[in-house]
């Protein structure tokens, strides 16, 4: 096990303060689960630090390419043991910032129905705001995947939650 020195650890924890809110909403949007996400987190941050030298000069990238490495692993792990369902989501927190819960709501319900690439591809695209390039890099797979897998998801959401129809507009320009 690598230990940082002074400086390194420095680094490290400003890294960490800076960075993991926008990896916490990442992590959410893959799993679904906030539990899950703290999980996928905190083993992307051990690994970020297990190779700081490697990721000091673009720790940001590094991170979410381990984070959505860590997730895809986990999917196929899980895939090998069954997945437990609820019949209904957990209760949003009281506290709405912006006033959007409900859409928020019906976006998480209809993204958990999704697979596991479907949803990481969406994501990604989406919420990232990566090229298919890049989105089909860290997922290991073709451009050409990463595209049918998007028309995919957003014909299934289509129909999960047709009251996100304007989401889909937006969505659609941008492919």
């Amino acid at each position: 096990m690598t230990v940082l020195d002074g400086d390194a650890e420095r680094e490290f924890r400003e890294f960490v303060r800076a960075d993991t809110p926008n990896l916490m909403r990442a992590a959410y949007l893959l799993t679904g689960d906030p539990h899950h996400a703290q999980d996928l987190v905190q083993s992307t941050l051990a690994n970020v630090a297990l190779h700081w030298r490697a990721a000091a000069e673009h720790p940001h990238a590094y991170a979410r390419k381990s984070l959505y490495h860590q997730a895809v692993s986990w999917w196929r792990w899980r895939g090998r043991r069954p997945e437990t369902l609820f019949a209904a989501l957990p209760d949003a927190s009281a506290r709405d910032d912006d006033g959007d819960r409900d859409r928020r709501l019906v976006v998480r319900a209809a993204l958990s129905r999704l697979t596991p690439k479907q949803r990481a591809v969406l994501v990604l695209r989406y919420f990232e705001d990566l090229p298919e390039s890049e989105t089909a890099a860290l997922l290991g797979c073709s451009v050409g995947t990463v595209k049918s897998q998007t028309r995919h998801a957003l014909s299934r959401l289509r129909a999960l939650a047709p009251e996100l129809g304007e989401l889909f507009e937006s969505a659609e320009v941008r492919r």
